[in-house]
C-alpha cells in the first residue's frame, strides 16, 4: 500500500469571513440568560470559542456583537453554564455565505 501525503490550503479565517455578508436585525438572537453567572465564570470561555469573536468582556460584564454571528451554533453548546440563549434569526435576517 502506498502512502499519499496530502497538504491542506492555509486558510486565513478573517478573509473568509470577509466574502460573508450579514443581514442584522434590530432586535438580538443571541443574549444571556443572567449575568451573574458569566461575573462568576473564571474561564470564559465564551470569549474564545466564538470563530466571529461575538463575545467580549467589557467593563465587568459580557457584551455580544450579534450582528456578525455565524451562526454556527457553537455558544449553544461551549457555555460550560448553559447561560447564552441562541435562537435562529428572523426570517430574512442573519448570515449569508458567498460560496455556499
Amino acid at each position: 500500500m502506498k502512502s499519499v501525503t496530502v497538504e491542506l490550503p492555509n486558510v486565513d479565517v478573517q478573509r473568509k469571513l470577509f466574502t460573508t455578508r450579514f443581514k442584522a436585525d434590530k432586535t438580538s438572537h443571541l443574549s444571556i440568560r443572567d449575568v451573574d453567572v458569566c461575573r462568576e465564570c473564571k474561564d470564559k470561555p465564551c470569549l474564545w470559542f466564538c470563530p466571529a469573536e461575538v463575545y467580549k468582556w467589557e467593563d465587568e460584564r459580557i457584551t455580544i456583537a450579534f450582528e456578525g454571528c455565524l451562526e454556527c451554533g457553537t455558544c449553544r453548546i461551549g457555555c460550560p453554564f448553559d447561560n447564552i440563549d441562541w435562537r435562529y434569526p428572523r426570517g430574512g435576517f442573519g448570515v449569508q455565505y458567498k460560496f455556499g
